[in-house]
């Protein structure tokens, strides 16, 4: 699984490919820090319907996701990957460039 991955993203090193683990591990952390206070700014409880409360967090959560992705990975030095896989899951849902 692990050569696989290393292929499909056109990693070289495992090293690489730790830190691009560490990368993922520390941005979906973060975003878990940086959601509360966001929805409590916009006034979103645990009693708020979740037919506000899931399309609030696509809306504003995962783009803060991809944007936090990219400066953590560019912090650890992987802004090209990470770019570039930003550009392939934004694509894939329709929302960026086709190639």
């Amino acid at each position: 699984m692990w050569e696989k991955l290393k292929l499909r993203w056109g990693v070289d090193s495992n090293a690489q490919m730790v830190v691009i683990f560490i990368v993922f591990a520390l941005t979906g952390s973060s975003i878990t820090l940086i959601r509360r206070p966001i929805f409590e700014l916009l006034g979103v409880s645990s009693d708020t319907s979740l037919w506000i409360s899931v399309p609030l967090y696509l809306v504003v959560v995962f783009p803060a996701y991809s944007i936090l992705l990219l400066i953590i990975g560019t912090i650890f030095g992987q802004f090209r990957f990470f770019w570039e896989f930003e550009k392939k899951m934004w694509s894939r849902m329709g929302l960026g460039r086709k190639k």
